[in-house]
């Protein structure tokens, strides 16, 4: 096949490359240098991260691939484990192109499965799972010169939550911002910056591992909650609007201790992409 297709979307302007590929015979085991190309800002289709469609069963990757199975790549072309606005920009793809109907969905994620809803009002539900706390006291991440302690909460993928006094404290976030102790994150960590608003509602910036900074993220969201709620005592059920630079979305962290994640989910461009443009990189 000469060429490939592939669409855009975004989730709270969190975006993504979206490659459909059914039975994985159309990029077979996908590329980190084709990743790289295809999120360039400049030279390619620009993207924080690409969205590749499997079925459930024709995936390798896990044991037990859902429905469908997400297969997720930072825009350096690294694995992820979980996106949280990633699943529902790859919810609603599946939906417009008719390959699934309007019952919950079961996406499989290197994080396990994740059950979404489209709710009546065009937003998505993600229930993505409970949250892990690892017993890691002592973090401190630093950026700009300036340090903060920082919660360890694990969704599937690592975050470290710092509350800070103003969002513009840890300046530029392309760059990645450091932690202590280094043994922490071994692999890397996602780095949330917040600030309280209000009692259940809180605005944040995020440094995503392999991407920079991101207008939102999804299980970033979702970690910041974690930490708003257990910095004021929250009894559960409780939900959190969470403030991101590209628009907001609402976390409940529910009885059962599993978090829903909803918010939009948008479908923006579409194309075919020429193999011989992929030739040098």
């Amino acid at each position: 096949m000469s060429t490939f297709p592939w669409l855009k979307g975004h989730g709270t302007e969190n975006d993504f490359v979206i490659l459909p590929d059914p039975d994985g015979s159309v990029h077979g085991e996908l590329d980190a240098a084709v990743v790289r190309f295809l999120c360039d800002r400049h030279a390619g289709l620009g993207a924080d991260g690409v969205l590749r469609v499997l079925q459930g069963d024709k995936q390798s990757y896990v044991e037990d691939g859902g429905d469908w199975f997400m297969d997720y790549r930072n825009a350096d072309g690294s694995i992820a484990e979980m996106c949280g606005n990633g699943v529902r920009v790859f919810v609603k793809y599946l939906a417009e192109a008719g390959l699934i109907d309007g019952k919950p969905v079961r996406v499989g994620t290197r994080a396990g499965v994740k059950e979404v809803v489209q709710n009546d009002d065009g937003t998505l539900t993600v229930d993505m799972g409970a949250p892990k706390l690892p017993d890691a006291a002592g973090i401190v991440v630093e950026a700009n010169g300036h340090q903060w302690p920082a919660l360890h909460v694990d969704m599937g993928n690592p975050h470290a939550v710092a509350f800070v006094d103003d969002l513009d404290e840890p300046g530029n976030l392309c760059d990645q911002p450091t932690w202590t102790p280094a043994a922490a994150f071994p692999q890397g960590v996602n780095v949330e910056f917040v600030v309280r608003r209000d009692a259940h509602d809180v605005q944040m910036r995020v440094h995503e591992r392999g991407a920079g900074e991101t207008r939102s993220c999804g299980t970033g969201t979702c970690a910041v909650t974690v930490a708003a709620a257990r910095q004021a005592g929250d009894e559960l059920p409780v939900t959190y609007r969470v403030g991101v630079p590209g628009g907001e979305v609402s976390v409940t962290w529910r009885a059962d201790n599993h978090l829903e994640l909803t918010g939009p989910a948008v479908l923006h461009a579409r194309g075919d992409f020429d193999r011989a443009w992929l030739t040098g990189i």
